[in-house]
């Protein structure tokens, strides 16, 4: 069943720290929300303290409502893909622990098949010389983060962190999905 909202769907990924992927996506035209939470594991209502431990099966992720009309589900897999190191497992740059892994949680077996469509092909454009990692998974439940958590780098982008890791992100988007930008 695909989750939806009116004419918009959601879909939940985990691509490392959920700051980077937030204000990333917040960058799409027919995004029109993006929300950081945890996703995949088995503890219920889990808190920050808690998913880092890496004890709680869950993964920083985000959960995207977006208009399909406007940007298509297989964009924000391809946006996705190429906006963090789906070969890296449990990692992303110095970020290390299951809570940090890759993963997309689909909604629908449409969701299923198009992840694994552009996965199979960023795999064969070695657009990475490891092979992606990114496990596809169904989406079961989604907890919203911490309110500190929330449009961070909107709040917080003169952080160190956020001109040293998220910057570079939000410029290689412009780059290389320029017209899926707002």
């Amino acid at each position: 069943m695909t989750i939806k909202n009116n004419l918009h769907e959601t879909v939940t990924f985990a691509g490392g720290c959920f700051w980077c992927t937030e204000a990333v996506f917040q960058k799409l035209k027919g995004v029109t929300s993006v929300i950081p939470g945890y996703t995949g594991g088995k503890i219920p209502n889990p808190t920050y303290e808690q998913v880092c431990t890496g004890t709680t099966g869950h993964a920083e992720a985000i959960q995207i409502i977006f208009d399909p009309n406007l940007i298509p589900f297989r964009k924000l897999v391809e946006v996705f893909f190429h906006l963090h190191d789906p070969t890296t497992l449990n990692r992303q740059g110095n970020d290390t622990g299951t809570q940090y892994r890759s993963a997309i949680f689909y909604s629908s077996e449409t969701q299923k098949k198009n992840a694994q469509e552009v996965k199979a092909d960023i795999g064969q454009q070695k657009l990475y010389p490891g092979k992606v990692v990114t496990e596809i998974v169904p989406f079961t439940k989604f907890y919203k983060a911490e309110n500190y958590h929330q449009d961070y780098y909107n709040k917080n982008s003169y952080q160190p962190y956020c001109q040293y890791v998220i910057d570079p992100k939000i410029q290689k988007l412009k780059k290389e999905f320029a017209a899926e930008v707002k």
